[in-house]
């Protein structure tokens, strides 16, 4: 929040503790944004494309999200992450698709 740029390459990664039903607003939100709804095993649930800033409506990420994450609007769709998608982090353990080592 009430950042007015992001570099190219970054974002920031929401993990929930537990699986859960995600939904996310652009209050105070500067710049759009993409949101990436993940589930316990990394597959991509769920793009929310160019977040309006400032807006409050409710962006539904759907439930059984263990992850979010938040890159600058447009970079999804110049990257090609769409829903089913697969994402690797350390933050998914054991149950991701495709693990970290």
């Amino acid at each position: 929040m009430f950042r007015s740029s992001m570099p190219r390459f970054s974002g920031m990664l929401f993990v929930y503790p537990k699986p859960t039903w995600a939904r996310f607003w652009m209050k105070n939100t500067l710049i759009p944004l993409d949101m990436i709804f993940m589930d316990p095993a990394g597959i991509v649930r769920g793009v929310h494309h160019n977040a309006i800033p400032h807006d409050r409506t409710s962006i539904d990420g759907g439930r059984n999200i263990l992850s979010v994450l938040e890159i600058n609007g447009g970079m999804a769709r110049k990257l090609g992450i769409t829903e089913g998608s697969l994402a690797r982090h350390p933050a998914l353990g054991p149950e991701a698709v495709w693990p970290c080592d």
